[in-house]
């Protein structure tokens, strides 16, 4: 019997290929909180991510064979999962974001450059959690593939490179989509940069990325 822990992305997906029935599953458990986390920031709400994420999932489970190792196969789920979402954007023309739920500090520093902040009080949570909502409000703004040029490199840390493999498109037009991205933003959440909603302590600066943390909830759908 095979191991599928000790098999690699590749590996997994070519057993998937190959008429393996748990393969694809190890696969998406291996990475699916950062694949949550890229459909929910991309979606702006748990809802749409859902759709978008099992979307993206579909194409991958069906278009593993056209896999040819170009890249590496979490950039290729990344890069399916995204254009899912993109697809469902555009389709639905969405454009606001819900209310976030209760569990965004879960996923702390995993796959992302921000981590949680275990120092606040409830006050200050409670102005964190509406700072993420303002957050996720203002990439709603956004045309969507600026949404997803900001929410690979300054949310999930990706760099251009990186990022301009996933979204199939010259690391020249990722780093122009992000500089207008940024610069939309920063007239939408001035106050956040200035301290006006989320005061950093001493000690404590804002990360060192163009938009403001939010974090994403653990508990996307399974495969």
């Amino acid at each position: 019997m095979t191991d599928h822990d000790e098999l690699s992305d590749a590996a997994l997906l070519q057993a998937h290929v190959d008429g393996d029935a748990t393969a694809f599953g190890v696969l998406f458990t291996r990475h699916r909180d950062r694949l949550w986390a890229v459909a929910l920031r991309t979606m702006g709400n748990p809802e749409d991510a859902a759709d978008g994420l099992q979307d993206g999932l579909v194409a991958a489970f069906r278009r593993a064979g056209s896999f040819r190792g170009e890249a590496q196969v979490t950039t290729w789920l990344h890069r399916v999962v995204v254009n899912a979402c993109l697809d469902r954007i555009r389709a639905a023309k969405v454009r606001a974001a819900d209310a976030l739920p209760d569990d965004l500090d879960d996923l702390g520093g995993r796959g992302s450059l921000v981590s949680a902040d275990t120092w606040h009080d409830p006050a200050d949570l409670a102005v964190a959690d509406e700072r993420r909502r303002l957050v996720l409000e203002a990439l709603a703004t956004l045309p969507e593939e600026q949404r997803a040029a900001l929410v690979l490199v300054d949310m999930e840390g990706y760099s251009v490179a990186e990022a301009a493999v996933i979204l199939d498109c010259a690391e020249g037009t990722v780093k122009s989509r992000c500089s207008r991205g940024r610069s939309r933003l920063a007239g939408l959440l001035g106050g956040l940069r200035d301290g006006a909603h989320d005061p950093a302590p001493p000690g404590n600066p804002d990360p060192p990325s163009a938009v403001p943390s939010t974090e994403a909830p653990r508990g996307p759908p399974g495969p």
